[in-house]
């Protein structure tokens, strides 16, 4: 491609970005926490099939096992930051006020971080038993 004949400047050339600049980073993250959930939504669904129906300590002693802490806090890791992603793409696409578009952001924002923290917060629970 001959230089003269484009638009772009010699920045924008280097960094061979889009026009707005992060669309192929939002895309990839996207795309990977959807492999990663697809790769732990297995053991969740293992860890839930073993908890389900035993009595409360029994069940408490499988999550508080460390590698099942560790799995569950991945999976609730992949799964907010893929919806707060998957989210953020409808907010933008058919939110078309500028002011109510940033809202619906930052709110979406704060939702995945809640909901992230309050399921990491309840494993550690378990998984510390009376520490915390």
């Amino acid at each position: 491609m001959a230089t003269r004949n484009s638009i772009r400047t010699p920045l924008a050339r280097a960094k061979g970005l889009g026009a707005a600049g992060a669309g192929t980073d939002h895309f990839w993250h996207h795309r990977i926490t959807a492999v990663s959930n697809l790769l732990l939504v297995f053991p969740f669904v293992v860890i839930v099939a073993l908890v389900a129906g035993r009595p409360y300590a029994e069940a408490v002693a499988i999550v508080s096992h460390p590698l099942v802490a560790i799995l569950l806090a991945l999976f609730v890791i992949s799964i907010t930051v893929h919806m707060r992603l998957g989210m953020q793409i409808v907010i933008e696409d058919y939110v078309h006020g500028k002011g109510a578009k940033i809202a619906a952001v930052i709110a979406n924002t704060f939702f995945a971080i809640a909901i992230g923290a309050a399921s990491l917060f309840a494993i550690l629970k378990v998984g510390f038993g009376p520490l915390l």
